[in-house]
């Protein structure tokens, strides 16, 4: 399955976010990574008790932003994170990362829209070197998400 999603480009950052990164001398790049889902609440259109769904990304880390990427169809990427180091901190998703990769967790779904309820995390599993992780100005950053984001990747209709 994962030589498939790779042949089609499921997990493939799109070429102009590439560019984008590798412009901003990306200090680690990597593509076709499994991507968990764990769902458990409820969004308008759709709920679910514990639900874990595997997709594919990608995670890009430049001396500017953090970016993570989830995929099911070749050629279209959702961005999970797209978050400047420097950025006022948010409030609704926290990104924690390591050397097995990066876990994005919304501990309370209502703080990004009142009709959602629950919790969601994407558990990006890919190794992160100690020379990748000392080069970021952090391994732990809040940050705000758009609800069609949250809609979009569990199935959900967009919250009105």
């Amino acid at each position: 399955m994962a030589s498939l999603r790779r042949m089609l480009g499921i997990g493939r950052l799109p070429d102009e976010l590439r560019d984008a990164v590798v412009a901003e001398h990306a200090h680690h790049i990597a593509e076709f990574v499994p991507v968990a889902l764990r769902f458990s609440g409820r969004v308008p259109g759709r709920s679910a008790r514990e639900s874990v769904r595997p997709f594919t990304g990608a995670l890009a880390l430049t001396p500017t932003r953090i970016l993570g990427t989830v995929s099911s169809v070749p050629g279209r990427a959702g961005r999970a994170i797209d978050h400047e180091w420097t950025a006022p901190a948010g409030t609704m998703a926290r990104a924690v990362l390591g050397v097995d990769g990066l876990v994005v967790e919304i501990p309370s779904l209502d703080r990004v829209h009142p009709d959602f309820s629950g919790t969601l995390s994407l558990t990006y599993a890919t190794d992160l070197s100690p020379a990748v992780l000392g080069r970021l100005p952090a391994r732990e950053v809040w940050f705000d998400v758009p609800a069609r984001y949250v809609a979009s990747m569990v199935g959900g209709r967009r919250a009105g």
